[in-house]
């Protein structure tokens, strides 16, 4: 579970000082959804980096299963991420000369997995996303919306416990984007995942059963009974 408490993070622009979240309060438990909207520049993508030990706060505490991230080392906060959190982005971020199985062991990797089971591994990561027909195919021969997939798939084939995405569906056409989201939300549901989502998209948002909405540097939560299809 996260919980933060009383969480600001400032930079420096200038002479000024920009707040991008301001004593922000929130528990994310084990296993739920969240989605997160708000303007650009609200601090949407910054508690996204909080969260996944991306950056550190500037004062309060962020906390994942009693740990505080922001007093990790970058050497315990690089082996967390890699364990323990998944990252799926606007961008796809494939290695355009590598197949989609390639890019989908890059994951693996630092986690010291043997060549075999990396090779295992990301095959069934690729099958559980639908693309295990397109396993040798590089970046450049595969569409928008299974380039995502292929993100997705590098995202889980470590196994996490904690997937984030910001704006994975933001290049995609709407019909990709609801193909996307239903591999996401199954790999969520079959995984027990803690899956934080943000999105500019309130198709999206309507999905969700508990929705954050920031708006300079403050958090509002809203909770639902129920979601509903996007459209």
């Amino acid at each position: 579970m996260y919980a933060l408490t009383d969480v600001s993070k400032t930079y420096r622009r200038g002479k000024a000082t920009l707040a991008a979240l301001d004593r922000v309060s929130l528990t994310i438990p084990a296993g739920s959804r969240l989605v997160v909207q708000g303007p650009t520049g609200g601090g949407k993508s910054t508690l996204l980096q909080l969260l996944g030990g991306l950056d550190r706060p500037t004062s309060g505490t962020v906390m994942l299963d009693g740990e505080d991230l922001g007093g990790l080392s970058e050497a315990k906060l690089t082996r967390l991420r890699a364990q323990r959190i998944g990252f799926v982005f606007q961008g796809f971020h494939l290695i355009p000369t590598l197949t989609a199985q390639e890019n989908v062991e890059t994951a693996l990797v630092p986690l010291r997995v043997r060549p075999a089971e990396r090779r295992a591994r990301a095959a069934e990561a690729l099958a559980s996303v639908g693309l295990a027909e397109r396993a040798g195919h590089i970046p450049g021969e595969l569409s928008g919306g299974q380039q995502q997939r292929v993100a997705i798939a590098r995202a889980l084939v470590k196994r996490p416990e904690v997937l984030l995405a910001d704006e994975p569906t933001g290049n995609l056409d709407e019909t990709t984007r609801d193909e996307v989201m239903e591999v996401l939300e199954t790999q969520w549901r079959e995984h027990g995942l803690t899956f934080v989502l943000v999105t500019h998209d309130s198709g999206i948002a309507r999905r969700a059963e508990r929705v954050a909405r920031i708006a300079k540097g403050r958090i509002t939560v809203t909770e639902r009974r129920t979601a509903t299809p996007a459209g």
